[in-house]
């Protein structure tokens, strides 16, 4: 994973507007912060979703066959597969898949301790790329689960793109339940990436230190900051690491420059409409079957089947 953070890291710094993935935020002290990042004030959609998916969980549970094997694409911690697991006994197994090996253990150890009839089949891996799932969830009806509106952190054509794996990573009886953030007022929006205690800042930057210490960068902490920006024309929220002077930065011997005012741009995170998803949806073989939304600051979960 180093090596493919290296390279990756380089290709970022090597284009005419630097931009990396988001999916490098996650090492440990990646995964920490952005759980400190969930109990923030500002930070509304995941105390939004999470009160939402209480609310309907008894819903959610009757879309749930007999025996079904739960997905989840990005786990993290699992808090809020635990809704659905206390909603719905009849899930079997549980097959969280996450980047952080640490992360992923850490909750595939809780699991198994407070579900023992329940099923933990941990997956390693990057799920915007096709993987193999365990072999003996073979013939299971499954259902999918992408919570906290990651799918926001995908340009439109690969959020399409990611939603036609899912369909045959999980075949064609399979539901997802998707959560996504619906586009509201910029001071909302901008607030929430851009706390006043500084915690998503350091997230941002623990992305240079990630790069110093496994990638043989050589970033100063102190020349960069954090950026949040509502891009209302793509209607998403942007981060960005803002070079504070002009400056040069190594990565494994070689040379990248920096501008004063410079950004290396780290996330999107698209807001969306329901007819917007719907659509997307529908353009990847899955069909918009219940949705809910909660009271503002507005949140929707959707059932695709």
């Amino acid at each position: 994973m180093t090596r493919e953070f290296q390279k990756a890291l380089i290709e970022a710094l090597s284009q005419p507007v630097k931009a990396i993935s988001p999916k490098w935020f996650y090492d440990a002290d990646g995964s920490a912060l952005f759980e400190e990042i969930t109990a923030l004030p500002e930070y509304y959609p995941t105390r939004t979703e999470a009160a939402l998916l209480r609310r309907i969980a008894p819903q959610l549970s009757a879309e749930i066959p007999a025996d079904a094997v739960l997905v989840e694409f990005g786990s993290g911690a699992s808090a809020k597969t635990r809704i659905l697991l206390d909603a719905a006994p009849q899930i079997a197994t549980y097959v969280p898949i996450d980047i952080s090996a640490p992360a992923l253990e850490a909750a595939a150890a809780s699991l198994d301790a407070d579900y023992p009839r329940l099923k933990v089949r941990p997956v390693v891996g990057d799920f915007t790329r096709p993987l193999v799932l365990p072999g003996d969830i073979n013939g299971a009806p499954k259902v999918g689960f992408f919570p906290g509106s990651t799918l926001g952190n995908f340009r439109p054509a690969t959020a399409r793109s990611f939603l036609r794996s899912v369909r045959g990573m999980l075949g064609p009886t399979a539901r997802l339940i998707l959560g996504v953030d619906l586009a509201k007022d910029e001071g909302t929006l901008v607030a929430a990436y851009d706390d006043a205690q500084g915690v998503t800042a350091a997230f941002n930057l623990n992305l240079l230190k990630r790069a110093n210490r496994e990638a043989g960068a050589d970033f100063d902490l102190e020349s960069f900051d954090h950026r949040a920006v509502w891009n209302a024309d793509e209607s998403r929220i942007e981060m960005h690491l803002v070079s504070r002077r002009d400056q040069t930065v190594r990565v494994d011997g070689r040379s990248f420059a920096f501008a004063a005012g410079e950004t290396l741009h780290t996330e999107n995170s698209y807001k969306f409409t329901v007819s917007g998803v719907a659509a997307m949806a529908e353009a990847t073989g899955w069909a918009l079957g219940r949705t809910w939304i909660s009271p503002p600051p507005e949140f929707a979960v959707l059932l695709l089947r």
